[in-house]
């Protein structure tokens, strides 16, 4: 590793004294504790006056206070403030480094592990801004067709859900699949995996919830078309349709890990799959977010907002570290239990989440809805479209677990008539339903506690 000496330390602060500009554009990783001990007063001194009188101090006001023997720098050129921008960079992040090491050390004497990472991270990540962001009037076209070529490159699987979405998912965001309890979450990320992993993506479902077994033989039944109870009765089946499909498809691996599990855990062993495996994962689903503790705070699995925003917003980050598609899911609360359209409020935790998501879909479906076969995707936040507001119908195979396409929005969906819900009642189908589910959805939703006025118009026709 470079060594900066004490010299080259008093070069960069003479060159800060002799251009201001130089140290404007070193101001936000400037930190006095890098200089050399004998070199930290000069350093503070033109950190507070500048703060303190929006100019730099003279050389001469310089040495007359430090008493440090600061020299004029000779008229310099671009070039070489080039060269002590790129050093004093190098300066920095190495000095950064070291002090992280050595608070690491005591951090891990007394088994503080978790914020070892960031604080090694924060240092190495240290730069100077150098993007200067888009030149809004520079070539349009251009930046256009970069964001045509660039946004939604995934499909979901489910075209009618694509649209409202522009395209689909993007690499680096963050979805959340949102409903209550037994609502589907876990199957409709699974059935996302099935369809990414048939597109060839390379995929990984953590599971914190269920068992690698069980999520492996939910996925035979939706890969194979094969009904679930059926799954050992054909098993020799079974095994050829995944052994032919592999040979087309992408990688999938589902690993189990214990609740409380944290994003660095997660970050590890994809790491470690890459390696081990030479392969690229384009996709991950996380079943599912609430189960997850932060790293970067301690913080009580009680205080849900806290701790819901710090692994969300980790579960982003990794998602853009990795630059995979990344879909997790999250517990609709009590409130939502009668409701039939969701917002914010009935997301468990409350806002945190969904202020750091890209995309937010509340799961709705009944007893009466799943019995028919049907699923509803309200869209409760798009970043990227102006899908906010809108339902998407998708059709579930009972036996298969399979959710599929079933049209374009909610205005498409299949209402139940007044003989279909009659027939239901003679064959003793509504005897299931709760007191206040809601049967069917668009212009066919009815609740239970209507039948009887409309058992007694029927007796009147």
């Amino acid at each position: 590793m470079k060594e900066y000496t004490k010299e080259i330390q008093k070069l960069f602060l003479e060159m800060m004294l002799n251009d201001a500009q130089s140290f404007v554009r070193v101001q936000n990783i400037y930190n006095v504790k890098n200089f050399d001990p004998s070199l930290q007063d000069v350093a503070q001194m033109i950190s507070e006056h500048s703060d303190a009188h929006g100019t730099m101090p003279t050389l001469e006001q310089i040495n007359a206070v430090t008493r440090a023997n600061l020299k004029p720098v000779p008229k310099l050129n671009e070039g070489h403030y080039d060269w002590f921008l790129d050093e004093f960079e190098g300066f920095t992040r190495r000095q950064e480094l070291e002090r992280a090491i050595l608070e690491s050390a005591d951090l891990l004497e007394i088994g503080e592990y978790d914020p070892v990472e960031k604080l090694i991270k924060d240092a190495v990540q240290i730069s100077l801004t150098k993007d200067m962001g888009t030149d809004y009037f520079e070539n349009p076209k251009e930046r256009l067709l970069s964001i045509k070529d660039n946004n939604g490159q995934t499909s979901t699987g489910w075209e009618s859900l694509d649209k409202k979405l522009y395209g689909g998912f993007n690499r680096g965001e963050l979805q959340i699949f949102a409903g209550g309890s037994g609502s589907g979450k876990s199957l409709f990320m699974q059935n996302l995996m099935v369809n990414w992993v048939l597109q060839g993506k390379n995929c990984v479902f953590i599971t914190l919830e269920l068992s690698e077994d069980l999520s492996s033989m939910r996925i035979d039944s939706m890969m194979t078309d094969t009904a679930s109870s059926r799954i050992f009765k054909e098993i020799d089946n079974v095994e050829m349709k995944v052994k032919l499909l592999q040979k087309t498809s992408g990688k999938l691996r589902i690993k189990y890990m214990p609740a409380q599990s944290t994003v660095n855990d997660i970050r590890s062993y994809v790491k470690e799959l890459e390696i081990q495996e030479k392969i690229k994962i384009d996709c991950m689903c996380i079943d599912y977010l609430d189960l997850l503790m932060p790293v970067s705070t301690k913080v009580s699995p009680s205080d849900l907002f806290v701790k819901d925003k710090y692994v969300s917003e980790e579960i982003r980050n990794l998602a853009k570290e990795l630059d995979i598609i990344m879909v997790t899911a999250s517990q609709l609360n009590r409130s939502a239990v009668e409701e039939v359209e969701f917002d914010h409020s009935h997301i468990s935790g409350g806002i945190s989440k969904i202020n750091t998501a890209d995309n937010v879909f509340g799961i709705f479906t009944s007893r009466a809805m799943r019995e028919q076969g049907r699923y509803q995707l309200q869209l409760m936040k798009t970043r990227s479209s102006s899908g906010v507001g809108q339902k998407i119908d998708l059709n579930f195979d009972l036996n298969t677990l399979r959710i599929v396409d079933a049209g374009e929005s909610i205005d498409n969906s299949i209402s139940i008539s007044s003989n279909e819900i009659m027939n239901k009642i003679k064959h003793g189908v509504a005897s299931t339903v709760e007191p206040n589910e809601v049967v069917g959805s668009g212009n066919g939703t009815v609740r239970s506690s209507q039948l009887k006025s409309m058992l007694n118009s029927f007796k009147s026709e």
